[in-house]
């Protein structure tokens, strides 16, 4: 294992995976314990809700399957997941003021959107969590949905070019540390770490689910990693939804 590398935790490295996701879940009958798997190259990622997900070479394509936490804490992961890539890139980089976190599942720098996280649950007892990074590459505008918040790279961004296993590492760290941080105390520093990160608090997004739209004020993430908005009919719970912006869509990914 590379040096820093979380004791107890497995790593594998494939040249080439249909997506990262799908290798976590043909594995996950015979593991036991947190596997990181990761693929130099994708040939069909896949993001929230079954989008596509652009996976050029030399972005990172990776999937933590580790075994299922209680359902109460099963969805609290991403948002140790998005802490934990922000810590990477800012271990990376040592530019912490130029990323932000969104909810519920992305990464974003200088407003841009950087990487995505996608939780699936496995049987027989296994949890994966999928995580894509814009390392060397953003994709293409006319790849995305209408209305997605443009997409950018760390190469673009800062002008840093990182390999992409020498990025897992610091990322299977945060991983490990914030995983603890949960596991120890529970959500509630979890949640004000997220909340110091968080991108648009304050302002006016609108949540929309497959059927439904909300706009109002991000006021908070409640105790349950609910979006808190305030609209003219009181304050919203959203539970789960895609989050616009004012000048449109942060794209969901995944690994």
């Amino acid at each position: 294992m590379p040096a820093g590398w979380p004791v107890g935790a497995g790593r594998l490295v494939l040249d080439e995976a249909p997506s990262t996701m799908a290798e976590a879940a043909a594995r996950a009958p015979e593991s036991a314990a947190p596997l990181w798997i990761m693929a130099r190259r994708q040939t069909a990622g896949r993001g929230r809700r079954g989008r596509a997900w652009a996976d050029p070479p030399g972005n990172l394509a990776a999937t933590l399957l580790m075994p299922a936490p209680p359902p109460a804490e099963a969805a609290l992961q991403s948002f140790v997941a998005a802490l934990a890539l922000f810590d990477a890139c800012v271990d990376c980089t040592g530019r912490a003021e130029a990323f932000s976190l969104k909810w519920p599942n992305d990464v974003l720098l200088h407003g841009r959107k950087l990487a995505g996280i996608l939780l699936e649950t496995l049987r027989p007892a296994h949890l994966a969590v999928g995580i894509g990074v814009n390392l060397r590459h953003a994709p293409e505008p006319d790849t995305l949905e209408p209305g997605a918040v443009a997409p950018v790279s760390l190469a673009e961004g800062l002008g840093m070019d990182i390999d992409a296993e020498a990025f897992l590492t610091p990322l299977a760290r945060a991983y490990d540390a914030r995983a603890r941080v949960l596991a120890t105390y529970g959500f509630a520093p979890i949640r004000t770490a997220w909340l110091d990160r968080a991108a648009r608090r304050g302002e006016a997004v609108t949540a929309r689910t497959g059927r439904d739209s909300v706009t109002g004020r991000f006021e908070t993430v409640d105790e349950a990693g609910r979006l808190i908005l305030v609209t003219p009919q009181g304050r919203q719970a959203i539970a789960a939804a895609d989050i616009f912006f004012a000048e449109g869509d942060a794209h969901a990914a995944g690994g």
